[in-house]
């Protein structure tokens, strides 16, 4: 019996230690209350605060955010940016999802960009899903997203291709923010006061946070439209 409790905290031990989120750099904090987290390409009009290393692999891109998000704050980062990471040669490695650095900032509300009429599908499904766009058939990868542009006065079709499934109609307004969907249930509850929003419901096509929307948009794969 000692043995075997002894097996099973190890295996604990080593689960949890190579799936870390750490500060592992802090120049500055700010003092800002903004729930946002968002993500910026120009860094230029931004403070940088510092980064965080999520070293290990996990599917569990919920719990994953919600350390991020939490670490992000302590500093009173509203922002934040992949950092390239070099090879030993100087080139720019193909990003890794178990090994990943994220740059903090403080940006300005004004001087946050804000990506108007555009949609994001992303799957974190384990297998591929077929959706429905406009009566097109199409296959997104596990781990993937699709980027749709919505044009004015032009309704967008989405749809699973499951006897109850889930539609949705998507359709470009003057000053509309991106648009996040899941294409598959994360099978947890809302729970918006420890992260700041990651407004989870059940269903195949699940509406996502901003801020949890651009963070999956960081990790994945984005798959071009066929």
């Amino acid at each position: 019996m000692r043995k075997l409790l002894f097996l099973i905290s190890v295996f604990c031990f080593q689960f949890f230690y190579l799936q870390t989120v750490i500060l592992n750099k802090v120049d500055k904090t700010n003092d800002n209350k903004d729930k946002i987290f968002y993500k910026i390409s120009d860094v230029s009009k931004s403070e940088f605060l510092g980064e965080i290393l999520v070293n290990g692999f996990s599917n569990d891109d919920v719990k994953m955010f919600g350390e991020i998000y939490k670490k992000a704050k302590q500093v009173g980062a509203n922002t934040f940016s992949m950092k390239p990471i070099e090879s030993v040669d100087g080139t720019i490695q193909k990003f890794d999802p178990a090994y990943y650095i994220l740059n903090l900032y403080y940006t300005n509300a004004d001087e946050i960009p804000d990506e108007q009429n555009v949609a994001f599908l992303i799957s974190s499904a384990d297998k591929t899903q077929k959706i429905n766009i406009d009566n097109k058939t199409t296959d997104v990868k596990p781990r993937s997203f699709l980027k749709l542009k919505l044009v004015d006065n032009e309704v967008m079709t989405v749809s699973t291709r499951k006897l109850l499934g889930s539609t949705v109609k998507l359709s470009g307004k003057e000053g509309q923010q991106s648009l996040y969907f899941s294409l598959s249930n994360f099978k947890i509850r809302s729970n918006d006061s420890i992260y700041g929003g990651v407004n989870l419901k059940s269903g195949d096509i699940t509406g996502l946070e901003k801020s949890f929307g651009m963070f999956l948009t960081t990790i994945y794969s984005e798959q071009k439209k066929d």
